[in-house]
This record gives structure tokens, C-alpha cells and sequence, in this order.
């Protein structure tokens, strides 16, 4: 979770400001004053200690982080500066370079005074809100609205600040208008969800206070080393996929949005293949029923909504990530998430090429599991995915399988040994991956199970969304060229974290404490070269609508850099060499050209990254209409030409089944066209 991230668990964007007088930083009566408590102090000398004796890094406290550290806060509370006039801020920067001496002394007054102020403005500023909702809206006024902020400068006045408001609520009001709701249900919806948000702002208390600044300390160092504390710790955690049904998510609270912190593996989210991390969920129904509004709703009314019988269904409205133009929907069957439904699972899918049916595997692996406790306590049998896929690739060899497939698409990590075990199945003895720790010492761990146990050919799908453990063995399997990397370019997550419990360093502390998770180690390939930022290219690249600039690793202004070690010694096989490589690619660009689903792929890869780069958003009801309907008949047209191309699904597959799934799944089957390509 990066400093990005974490202002959306409880900052809602876009929160109005008062102009700055000598009376600005009374606080009103009805708002409960927050103050530090006694076991903050204790967490900011374990948060200290722990970062310089142990972080990667390995930072001194300055002044130099200091400033850094400033502005990071002031980001976390209002990175849309839509709450601070620049003369707040330049009130505030007299204590730019003294934070890090508060810290040496586990003071964080200055902290709380910030946020007070902030607490202040935010609240006033509802009832201007309030007039705009009554006042009502013209949506045939030819106007919009700016999308980016990034070069937003700190507002002058609380004029300008109060038309930034006017076009904010009239596109809330728009986008209301367009799913159906009249007049009267805009002005109700809006109205309640701003009552909303005053109730929440109200129930702010010390922990979020401090909370917000220790990350901004700690994501001074990169972005995966947070300070979480007690309760943010229990709702980050929240999880939909042990005991409870629901869609399998993690969700955090923003004040605003209920925001999708990590989709679990196996669920019916991840199955869905439609939501990922960071969107915002804004509305819930409840099988064919209306939707009911979720912004500004707190976290546990939201997950009550979503959470449900095992088959029944819920329908989501979600905004992905930053972008608030598009309402997206989602329809999800409720399940109940269990260790059978993370694991690896195998089926066999046969491809026509030429005059041959080539028999492929498809081996799909949610994440990097392990039974840690059965392996500590001797368990034999013990659950593992390099276990559970040594067996089905025995299944598969006795059904004749030509090729296997390993699709590591939204696999986001999990069990280091696992990415080194799997590798094993497939490579002789030798190196998998290496990791530097941050006294500078270098780890070489190693594959040492003798021999391989599957031999034939090999192709690994992935995408931007496969990082860190997917990362190690895509890398691995591509440095010994024993196999095919298809898909997209991965999230580049080449660093190893660690959790610190703060109530363990004081047992007998009455009161919960928070804890702190701290980048220790980083990986590197058998080659050398570092997977952070950069992830791993495919032999076969794949168009992608996420540019690294906005998803992955490299989009994080304070992530690790990348760099390169030494290489270890390996003995890449003759399974895969530039001949085969290119001739994939060659038949890879000319299936651009000529696939249906791929072209029509390519369109909406191409309006996702439209929409991403798009500056402004129309406030005209007919313009945005036209764009709507324009959408709609757009996707009606791909519908039909896809389904009009069935005739070339029965071609090269058997089974309806198998049509069906190819046509709804275009990069599985152009992975599987190049499979069957690498086997012949």
C-alpha cells in the first residue's frame, strides 16, 4: 500500500476549504479536539529504530527527509489541495525541517495541529455543498470539468475554490442523471451522501491522526513500507474468503469510496477478471433490484451489502482506479472461498493446427501458496502449489498432453520457496533467483531436486497484474530458456517485505498497538538484473491497456530503483532460442491483423488508454449522452462480428466448452496458437 493508496482509506477527494484569516485556526466547539496518546510515542522510537537498523535503505533521519516527509503529509491529507489555501500551507512550512528532530524526540504535535486545521476545513465546507444540491443543476450549459490535478496549484481564494466546487457536485449530479434518477432523486442522493461524509469526518480519533503522518514517514522510504494502526490494521485485513461469502475481496475505507485493496485469488472477483486493486466501489444491488448508493457509506455497511448467501447474486458499480469518467458494472455469483478454490487447477484444451490436434494443458495458478505449518510441524502431505502442479502435469502426461501453459495472469506473489520449487519442476539443478539483503550480503537460493519432470514444450502467460513470486519464476524459466513468457509486460515488484507487531516489543502494553511492514531484501534473476519497476518483458508481447507509467512498480515516484548484480552461474537450456522466439512473433503480428476478438481487443485497449489520458469530462448532458450511446452501439457491433467468427473457433477446438472460452479469453487463445506453434 503506497502513500497514494492509503489517502483513500480515509481522505475523501475534492473536500472544499475555507480562506485563510487570523481566525482559521479556532476549532469549533462541536468537533472533538484530537491529541496524541502516550503509546504513539512508544511506536515512533519502535517505527524509527526498526527503519534505520533494518530497512533496505537504511536512511538518516534530516532535514532533507524532513521536507520530504512534510510533503507527504500534506499530500495524504489533501493531495486534490482542494481543503489548504497556499496561506495555510505557507503557515505550515515553518515546520518543513523540524519534523525530523520531533521524531528523535517521538513528537508529533505539529501532526495533529495540521490535521485539526484540516479536520476544520473539510467539515465547514459541507454546507456549501449542501447549497449547490439544493440549488440544482443546468446541464445544457456547454462546460467541463478538469480530470488532472497533477499541475493543480494551492488555491488563492475561496472563490476559486467554490467554483471547483460547483463543477465537482454538478458531475456528481451528472453522472446520477445518466443512470436513470430524476431531479428529485439527485438532490436525495447526493444529500445523503454528504450527510454522510459529515458523520464519518466526525469519527476521526488519534489512531487515523497518526496513522496518516507515519506514513507519510515511512513511505519516504519506498512504497511497500507502511505504518498500519490497530483498527486500520483489522479493516485492511478485511477478508471475504474464509468463513464468510461474499465476492472474495479486500476492501479499505475511504470516506468517499469503499476502495478494492486486493482481489483474492480464486474468488468470484478474480474470476470475474473485471475488478482489480484500487477501484472504487460506489454502488451495490442486490440481484435484479435498484442500486443503492455506497458513497460515503462507512466500510462495514458496505461489506454487510456485499456480503451474502452462497449463490446468490450482487451486481457492483465501480470507478476504476483514478478514473472517475466511466461507470463500470460488474454482475458476481457469491461464493464461499476455500484453499480448493485459490489452488492450481489444470484442464486440457485441444488446438487443430494444420492437419494435427495438438493436446495443450493449461495450468492456472492464482498465487504462491503454502501449508507453512504443516511444512514446520512435518506434515508429509502438506499443501503447495509446486505439490499440487507436479500432480497435474502427471494427469496430464497420462491424457497424451503435446504442450503446457502456465498462466500466471493476477497472480500477485505469495511463498518465495514456492516460486523456486515450481521452477525446479521444469529446470535441472541450479540458481533461481538471488537476494540481496540490505547489509549487502547476497543469497543465491537454488532449485536441488535432481532432474525435471516435465521436459516438453512450455509457454507461461502473464500479465501487468503478475508480480513479486510470478516475477521469479517467469524470470527463471526465461533466463534458462526453457520456455515461452507470453502476455504483458509484468508489475516489476522486486522487493521482499517484513511485518513488525508493536505489541510484541511491549507484551504487557494494556492497549493494542499498530505495526509496521519495512522493505528488508530485493530480487534479482539468475542473470543479474533486478525485476524492481522493470518487471519482465515477454518473449511475445501483447498489447496492454495499463502503461507502467500508472500501474506497476515504476509508477511509484519513491519505489527502489532498479539495478544489476552479478550473475550467478546457470546452464540455460536449447528448449527456446531467437529463431523460435521471432518466428512466434512474426505469426503474432499477422494474428493482429486477422482475428476478430484480437482487433476488436485492440479497439477497447485503445478507448481504455483514451480515457485514461483524457484531460476534462463534458458537463452537457446531450454530449455525454451521444458519447454513451456511441459506446454501446460500439460494443453491440464487436458483439456481433465476435459471434459471426464462431466458424473459426470450431476450426481449432472441439467442444463448445472450449469455443466459448477462447472467445471470451483472447490472449489465452493466441497463447494457446503460439503453444501449439512451439510443440510443432
Amino acid at each position: 500500500m503506497n502513500l497514494k493508496e492509503l489517502k483513500k482509506l480515509l481522505i475523501v477527494g475534492w473536500l472544499g476549504l475555507l480562506a485563510f484569516s487570523s481566525q482559521a485556526y479556532v476549532l469549533k466547539d462541536s468537533v472533538t479536539v484530537l491529541q496524541p496518546e502516550q503509546k504513539h510515542s512508544m511506536e515512533i522510537g519502535l517505527t524509527m529504530d526498526i527503519l534505520s537498523r533494518y530497512h533496505y535503505l537504511k536512511i538518516d533521519m534530516n532535514d532533507s527527509l524532513s521536507a520530504v516527509i512534510f510533503d507527504n503529509y500534506l499530500s495524504a491529507l489533501d493531495d486534490n489541495k482542494a481543503y489548504f489555501t497556499k496561506s495555510d500551507v505557507d503557515y505550515f512550512s515553518k515546520y518543513k525541517y523540524r519534523l525530523d528532530d520531533d521524531l528523535k524526540e517521538r513528537n508529533v504535535d505539529v501532526a495533529f495541529q495540521i490535521f485539526r486545521i484540516f479536520r476544520e476545513r473539510a467539515e465547514t465546507r459541507i454546507t456549501y455543498i449542501q447549497t449547490l444540491i439544493d440549488g440544482g443543476f443546468d446541464f445544457s450549459k456547454e462546460e467541463s470539468i478538469e480530470l488532472s490535478n497533477d499541475e493543480l496549484p494551492w488555491a488563492m481564494s475561496e472563490a476559486e475554490i467554490n467554483e471547483r466546487w460547483r463543477k465537482i457536485i454538478k458531475s456528481q449530479a451528472l453522472n446520477l442523471k445518466l443512470s436513470g434518477k430524476d431531479d428529485d432523486g439527485i438532490k436525495e442522493t447526493l444529500t445523503k451522501r454528504y450527510q454522510r461524509y459529515q458523520k464519518g469526518i466526525n469519527q476521526y480519533n488519534s489512531d487515523d491522526v497518526f496513522q496518516f503522518f507515519m506514513n507519510a514517514v515511512a513511505e519516504t522510504y519506498d512504497p511497500h513500507t507502511n505504518y498500519f494502526s490497530p483498527i486500520s490494521s483489522e479493516n485492511f485485513n478485511i477478508n471475504m474468503n474464509l468463513s464468510l461469502e461474499g465476492i472474495g475481496a479486500r476492501l479499505t475505507q475511504s470516506m468517499d469510496y469503499t476502495v478494492i485493496n486486493e482481489v483474492i485469488a480464486g474468488g468470484p472477483a478474480f474470476k470475474s477478471k473485471q475488478l482489480h486493486k484500487d477501484d472504487k466501489i460506489i454502488g451495490v444491488a442486490q440481484g435484479d433490484e435498484e442500486y443503492v448508493d455506497v458513497i460515503g457509506w462507512r466500510l462495514q455497511d458496505v461489506v454487510q451489502l456485499i456480503r451474502g448467501p452462497k449463490g446468490s447474486v450482487v451486481r457492483l458499480q465501480y470507478l476504476k482506479g483514478d478514473d472517475e469518467a466511466i461507470v463500470n458494472e460488474v454482475k458476481i455469483i457469491r461464493e464461499k472461498i476455500n484453499l480448493e478454490d485459490e489452488s492450481a487447477k489444470a484442464e486440457m484444451i485441444p488446438i487443430s493446427k494444420g492437419n494435427k490436434v495438438y493436446n495443450l494443458g493449461v495450468i492456472t495458478i492464482p498465487n504462491f501458496y503454502m501449508n507453512f505449518e504443516d511444512a514446520r510441524n512435518g506434515v508429509p502431505d502438506y499443501r503447495s502449489v509446486s505439490r499440487d502442479v507436479q500432480k497435474l502435469i502427471a494427469d496430464l502426461q497420462t491424457k497424451n498432453v503435446d504442450g503446457i501453459m502456465i498462466d500466471l495472469r493476477y497472480n500477485g506473489g505469495g511463498a518465495l520457496p514456492e516460486a523456486i520449487n515450481l521452477t525446479g519442476l521444469f529446470i535441472d539443478k541450479g540458481p533461481v533467483v538471488q537476494v540481496k539483503h540490505s547489509n549487502g550480503e547476497i543469497d543465491v537460493q537454488k532449485n536441488t531436486n535432481g532432474g525435471v519432470f516435465y521436459d516438453g514444450p512450455l509457454a507461461v502467460l502473464v500479465n501487468r497484474f503478475s508480480a513479486s513470486a510470478s516475477e521469479i519464476f517467469s524470470a527463471a524459466i526465461q533466463d534458462y530458456h526453457r520456455g515461452v513468457i507470453i502476455g504483458e509486460t509484468t508489475f516489476g515488484k522486486g522487493t521482499v517485505q517484513q511485518m513488525a507487531g508493536f505489541n510484541r516489543y511491549y507484551p504487557n502494553y494494556p492497549e493494542k498497538m499498530g505495526n509496521l511492514k519495512f522493505t528488508l531484501s530485493k530480487y534479482y534473476r539468475v542473470s543479474g538484473s533486478s525485476t524492481q519497476n522493470i518487471g519482465v518483458t515477454p518473449d511475445v508481447e501483447f498489447p496492454s491497456a495499463f502503461d507502467a507509467s500508472e500501474f506497476g512498480e515504476s509508477s511509484r515516484p519513491n519505489s527502489l530503483k532498479w539495478d544489476q548484480i552479478i550473475s550467478s552461474y546457470y546452464k540455460p537450456t536449447n528448449n527456446v532460442n531467437k529463431d523460435i522466439v521471432g518466428h512466434l512473433n512474426t505469426l503474432f503480428q499477422n494474428d493482429l491483423k486477422t482475428d476478430v476478438d484480437l482487433k476488436n481487443l485492440q479497439k477497447d485497449i485503445a478507448k481504455m488508454k483514451a480515457n485514461q489520458d483524457r484531460k476534462e469530462l463534458s458537463l452537457n448532458l446531450e454530449e455525454r449522452k451521444q458519447e454513451q450511446d456511441k459506446d454501446t452501439e460500439e460494443s453491440d457491433k464487436q458483439k456481433k462480428l465476435s459471434e459471426s467468427a464462431g466458424r473459426i473457433y470450431q476450426e481449432y477446438t472441439t467442444t463448445e466448452e472450449d469455443q466459448e472460452k477462447l472467445r471470451e479469453d483472447p490472449y489465452l487463445k493466441e497463447g494457446l496458437r503460439l503453444l501449439a506453434e512451439l510443440v510443432k
